[in-house]
């Protein structure tokens, strides 16, 4: 008889070898194809111990055809997957009744171990990547394997991106695809929303790993999981409309009685980790090939100045000196031992018909290795001993991995602000139990990735905020400079918003999470950042370019130098004087050789953009302007027009009825409630000021000043003097229009009403005029066929908007000012900010054609706005800036997303952009000239006239040296300033 599906059985392996590198959840059974594949479950009798089930699964995995087999002592099962072409299920139980239990075939669990379907969207980390080269090899491999739709390598932050079908390939395929290609790798995180991956305290023993299996099969819900002995991470493939991740962590506790405690995983943590350990494997590799190298310098260099050392090393020994004996062993071990990876790296390169760095360090290493080998033993056999390079080969190898660890660290400083904006996230969080009629019984402390929306949280003075919400009680002052950039720290009362990861800095605050997880505002911002950092800016082409075929003409080169200066020697071109002591003209151009291979590095050119893409992210997150990517950098730099919206914008986005004028013999209370009723349904920023305006007549009460309060109060009183409205509509550009009372009302501009054949008197048109020339927005209202009032309605400019416009005028940007609003009151508004390019009644579907009015010609142009109307032009600029956070659409929509309502921020957005490409252009002028000055160096061209001769070992120095410097180019950046409102006039056109 079937299981029923809570008591399904679902092993976990355990006691995995180091080497399997993170081997996936699904195990070889999900490498093969599922329908060339059975499962079943067995019930195993007689088993007493884990010595018992050791014995069965090893019976089991000893079959031919046997591809997966794990046995839980507790539940006395055996779950088997196997090829029904190579084993039978009587072959299994005959198998287990071999090694002296009893067996009994059940039936196959199909459901419970199907594989998470769909297009997921995996990041990897990819281990060995030194030039751009590698990077195109990687992308090149992974966009051809099946069911992969996309795939993204940045080599700064050694992460690979991969958008791919979960039916098709799975994260094990992917991760062996790389390895394949000569290159480690590892997995991350991704999309999937059903998985949870918990580290795990309390496991001493086999009993314990399957008494853990035991609570996770009796649990309803659980589809899969994998516990991985060695990290002590378990892995959790569940049903989100069972069990949550809190629930399901709840319950393996319960279910365990205390026994194991759980603590959520956050990957970007394991990204660090793996980090530090990348920089503590080269410091490593770095001292043990040093503490080798340096007596082999030693005796080159000072032995034969103390004669006592040198007569031991001149001693023969055999058929060589005890020095070259010495020599020959220590340097072996560097080159074959610690040398070991530039080998393999290259050996998988060239495999995969690539070829990078370690191609060229492994051929000049070898060069003068395998010489210096062929030289003892030609003196051995003919008694003429020419000069060995021992030395050359162990100090190459020696410089090349300092400057791999110098790089390693400086890259690591150049993802310090994801770094550091996962430090931000808060460990755990204070849950407050409450009863049915929300009551508060209780309180526990969670691990804060735990957090379920409507949460209610207590934040105690001095901790981090745990999650995105609402006040629900109390009042704070929060510092929430480490999101927004802004210093000054923001009241927070009952029924504001607050920021997760913000700090609360003094009063007690209850609150309620609305957004936990991927969806906080944190999150957010680090996805961003890492998106940023994983694209590539077009600029980078070049280095592409110049990788794939750098190493092929770096090897041409070194061989045409090679022939080149021993055909010169070998026809007297040169005296032999110029040759080493008892050296040949071959050994002489070897070296020559030598160097032009080693001193090449197609390094620094494949740095030149990703480091300083990465800093320039980073930069701009700690200052409240988000990048989206390198490419948004690159077009940033060359704005010539920038758009502004004005409502919310160039405005504060605060509108108050300053002026309210009845033109009929109505009441104004009977007026306002009109135009209050009318409005009552509209979202524009227009009607909340209107309402709050007539709210405030009826009721006598201040009206509030802050747009948040406003719609608190809006919510908070009571509107029983509103009158039904019905057949409401919102007309775009021109206003609202409803039936109040079986007569139809009008609220909006002369567009409407000349369209609705309202006529508008001449002293009514005076009084708008007026309005509009003073910069304030008129309202017209009519009832039943007749104009009866006009309001008048101001929004304040921001106070650096003025300065910023101007600031713009003198970086060589063009201003521009667009809105649905009239002429006279565009006209008004621009005049303040000193912008003189308008463009007035505009309607939002409008905004688009004015940018690609202004993109004629090439000119690069940049769109601000904050709403949803505004994203059909954001996404038409060329360089979309969503200010002020803005809404969702319009952050989707943006390249730049800028925290703060500060207009201060796109002059920081702008200035960003031009020294980060500034850095960029430096950046490749260091790499192409080294390259360009420092190859026909090595080549030998001033030896003739200078004598001047770069050792191997030296150009091994110099090329380590060479990517170490750019990346440290790019870390000036760190040190990046925004102008402030007293600097932005001083900023010239570059």
């Amino acid at each position: 008889m079937a299981p029923s599906m809570t008591g399904l059985q679902l092993t976990a392996a355990v006691g995995r070898d180091s080497a399997d590198e993170e081997e996936g959840l699904l195990s070889s059974y999900d490498r093969h194809n599922p329908s060339n594949l059975r499962r079943i479950q067995v019930n195993v009798t007689g088993m007493t111990c884990a010595a018992c089930s050791n014995s069965v699964e090893s019976a089991l995995n000893g079959l031919n055809g046997v591809v997966k087999a794990s046995v839980a002592l507790l539940q006395n099962k055996a779950d088997v997957t196997f090829d029904p072409a190579l084993v039978q299920e009587d072959d299994i139980a005959n198998a287990i009744e071999d090694a002296g239990f009893e067996a009994e075939i059940i039936a196959e669990p199909s459901v419970s171990c199907s594989k998470p379907r769909g297009m997921l969207i995996g990041q990897f980390t990819i281990g060995g990547m030194t030039c751009a080269a590698c990077v195109n090899s990687v992308e090149g491999i992974l966009k051809k394997l099946p069911g992969v739709e996309k795939a993204v390598v940045a080599l700064a932050t050694s992460l690979g991106e991969v958008e791919y079908d979960s039916t098709v390939i799975s994260k094990d395929d992917i991760i062996n695809a790389i390895e394949d290609a000569g290159f480690e790798a590892s997995f991350v995180q991704s999309n999937e929303q059903n998985k949870l991956v918990i580290g795990v305290t309390g496991i001493t023993s086999e009993m314990d790993v399957q008494m853990l299996e035991g609570v996770l099969c009796n649990l309803n819900g659980v589809r899969q999981f994998y516990y991985d002995r060695t990290s002590k991470e378990l892995e959790i493939h569940f049903d989100p409309e069972l069990l949550s991740s809190r629930t399901l962590v709840d319950g393996i506790e319960s279910g365990s009685q205390g026994k194991f405690k759980f603590f959520v995983k956050n990957p970007y943590t394991r990204m660090t980790s793996k980090d530090l350990q990348e920089s503590s494997n080269m410091f490593r590799l770095f001292t043990a090939s040093l503490f080798l190298s340096v007596p082999v310098i030693l005796m080159r260099i000072v032995c034969p100045r103390i004669p006592l050392l040198y007569s031991l090393l001149l001693w023969r020994c055999g058929p060589f000196q005890m020095g070259d004996w010495l020599k020959w062993g220590l340097v072996t071990v560097v080159q074959f031992v610690i040398g070991k990876r530039f080998y393999v790296a290259a050996w998988r390169a060239l495999r995969n018909g690539s070829t990078n760095m370690d191609v060229l360090v492994a051929l000049g290493t070898s060069a003068s290795y395998f010489y210096s080998v062929c030289a003892l033993l030609y003196g051995a056999m003919t008694g003429f001993w020419s000069p060995t390079y021992f030395e050359t080969s162990a100090m190459l190898i020696t410089f090349v991995l300092f400057g791999k660890y110098l790089e390693s660290i400086a890259k690591g400083k150049t993802s310090d602000a994801i770094k550091k904006l996962v430090e931000l996230a808060p460990a755990t969080a204070i849950l407050l139990i409450t009863d049915k009629g929300g009551k508060v019984v209780g309180e526990r402390e969670i691990d804060a990735l735990l957090i379920q929306p409507g949460d209610i949280l207590k934040v105690i003075p001095g901790t981090k905020i745990p999650a995105d919400g609402l006040v629900v009680r109390g009042s704070s002052y929060v510092n929430e400079s480490m999101v927004t950039g802004e210093s000054a720290p923001v009241l927070k009362e009952a029924g504001l918003s607050v920021i997760g990861g913000t700090i609360n800095l003094h009063g007690l605050l209850h609150i309620q999470a609305n957004k936990v997880g991927s969806n906080t505002i944190l999150s957010q911002i680090i996805s961003l950042v890492e998106s940023a950092q994983m694209s590539k800016a077009p600029i980078q082409k070049f280095a592409d370019f110049i990788a794939s075929i750098f190493v092929p003409a770096v090897v041409t080169l070194a061989s045409l130098t090679l022939l080149g200066w021993y055909l010169a020697g070998i026809l007297g071109a040169y005296p032999k004087e110029w040759l080493p002591e008892n050296g040949n003209y071959f050994v002489f151009s070897l070296m020559f050789a030598i160097s032009v291979v080693v001193i090449a590095c197609p390094c620094a050119l494949g740095l030149a953009t990703p480091t300083a893409v990465m800093v320039a992210t980073g930069v701009g997150a700690n200052n409240g302007v988000l990048i989206k990517g390198g490419d948004a950098l690159e077009r940033a730099q060359k704005i010539k027009y920038v758009i502004f919206d004005k409502t919310g914008t160039l405005t504060q986005g605060k509108a108050t009825v300053t002026t309210a004028k009845v033109f009929s013999g109505m009441d104004r209370a009977e007026f306002l409630a009109l135009v209050a009723s009318a409005e009552a349904s509209s979202e524009h920023p227009l009607a909340k000021a209107i309402l709050e305006y007539a709210r405030h007549f009826h009721e006598f009460d201040e009206p509030n000043t802050t747009a948040n309060a406003q719609t608190d109060r809006l919510q908070s009183k009571s509107f029983g003097w509103l009158l039904d409205a019905s057949d409401f509509s919102a007309l775009p550009g021109q206003g609202v229009q409803c039936f109040i009372g079986g007569k139809k009302i009008l609220v909006g501009n002369r567009k409407l009403m000349t369209e609705n054949w309202i006529t508008i008197p001449n002293h009514v048109e005076n009084f708008v005029v007026e309005l509009e020339e003073s910069a304030k927005t008129g309202i017209l209202v009519a009832y039943d066929n007749d104009l009866i009032g006009v309001l008048g309605v101001a929004d304040p400019l921001k106070r650096e908007a003025a300065v910023v416009v101007e600031g713009l005028k003198k970086m060589g940007v063009n201003p521009v000012m667009v809105t649905g609003d009239n002429w006279r009151t565009a006209r008004a508004v621009a005049k303040e900010v000193g912008i003189t390019d308008v463009r007035a009644e505009v309607m939002p579907a409008g905004k688009a054609d004015v940018i690609c009015s202004l993109q004629k010609g090439g000119s690069v142009v940049a769109m601000v706005g904050d709403g949803i109307n505004d994203s059909p032009a954001l996404a038409a600029a060329d360089v979309g800036m969503a200010i002020g956070a803005g809404t969702d659409i319009a952050i989707e929509a943006a390249d730049y997303v800028l925290m703060r309502s500060s207009l201060e921020d796109v002059i920081t957005a702008i200035d960003l952009s031009r020294k980060t490409f500034s850095r960029i252009r430096l950046n490749y002028f260091f790499a192409m000239a080294y390259n360009v000055i420092a190859i026909p160096v090595a080549a030998g061209v001033l030896f003739p006239s200078l004598k001047l001769k770069l050792p191997p070992w030296v150009a091994g120095a110099c090329m380590a040296f060479s990517s170490v410097s750019v990346v440290c180019s790019s870390l000036l950046l760190r040190r990046y300033k925004k102008p402030r409102l007293t600097t932005i006039l001083e900023i010239t056109v570059e």
